[in-house]
């Protein structure tokens, strides 16, 4: 990878930590079910995205052949899912908790392209791998500790980290037809669809909220999905799902961290040393990534 392509897809890396970890606050904040916090999110980012992904695709006459719309089509598919089944975890147990579990994805990817994709990943990776795992769950060790029983929340959330690896894996094979703005705007218009009708299925209001309300889906929908999700277009254009799945789980820690000032959920000493595991992890992972490349490119 070229170094300024190698700097962008860092930078574009750390966007999506922090966007992505405001989301659980921002389902917190909004005071509703979580799958109306959700589909208001991504409703207003397809509607403040529809001109620009329109305008991108007439002027630079973007082709949409099917080959290339069903990976935004199965992706929105897919996180429509994650996010109703995400959303409702939240508020059936703590955010920390919630985040670790929604994102567990990075092991599904990791056995998915190396069953599937026959992804070669090597030593370095797989104890990466395993530091950022081990390092997650001690962000939110207190709260296993404290509830140790596997409720309803935490199997929503472990399930939604399926359909988040979906998301990933999905959208790894979709960059290689569509940008980062034609392919969100698509993936994101489907995945509010499927929201919408999620929304009516449980027999939820999507009206009458006060200005507040409106206000956060809106900042939810600019912030944690458009800026959010625009970076992870980009990075997986340019780096393999099984490098940027681990390196979000920086995403608990971030939500850990953002929960001190907003949600006043104080973290532990070790949530503290699990975080610190985490960024070693990543650090790890991308070592191990870099060596594969380098010995791909000599």
């Amino acid at each position: 990878m070229k170094p300024n392509r190698k700097i962008l897809s860092t930078l574009a890396l750390g966007t999506v930590i922090v966007c992505l970890g405001f989301s659980a606050i921002f389902i917190r904040w909004a005071k509703v079910p979580g799958t109306v916090t959700s589909f208001y999110r991504l409703f207003f980012a397809a509607l403040i995205l529809t001109p620009f992904a329109l305008f991108r695709i007439l002027r630079q006459r973007v082709h949409l052949s099917w080959s290339s719309l069903v990976f935004p089509l199965i992706a929105g598919l897919f996180s429509a899912i994650d996010f109703a089944t995400y959303s409702v975890a939240v508020n059936l147990t703590t955010a920390g908790t919630a985040t670790l579990l929604g994102n567990a994805a990075p092991l599904w990817v990791a056995l998915f392209a190396l069953l599937v994709f026959r992804e070669k990943l090597h030593g370095r990776f797989w104890i990466g791998l395993a530091l950022t795992l081990a390092g997650a769950v001690l962000v939110v060790g207190t709260d296993f500790l404290l509830h140790p029983v596997f409720g309803r929340g935490d199997t929503l959330a472990l399930l939604s980290s399926l359909f988040y690896a979906g998301y990933y894996l999905t959208t790894q094979r979709g960059r290689q037809h569509l940008d980062p703005l034609t392919y969100v705007w698509l993936a994101t218009s489907v995945t509010a669809a499927g929201l919408f009708i999620i929304n009516l299925a449980f027999g939820n209001s999507l009206t009458g909220f006060p200005a507040q309300t409106w206000l956060i889906f809106l900042t939810a929908a600019i912030f944690s999905q458009i800026l959010g999700y625009l970076a992870l277009a980009y990075v997986l254009g340019h780096l393999p799902a099984s490098v940027v799945s681990p390196t979000l789980l920086g995403q608990p820690v971030m939500t850990t961290l953002l929960a001190i000032p907003f949600l006043h959920e104080i973290p532990a000493l070790w949530q503290v040393v699990g975080g610190l595991l985490v960024l070693a992890g990543v650090f790890l992972v991308h070592q191990a990534h870099n060596r594969a490349s380098s010995a791909h490119s000599i």
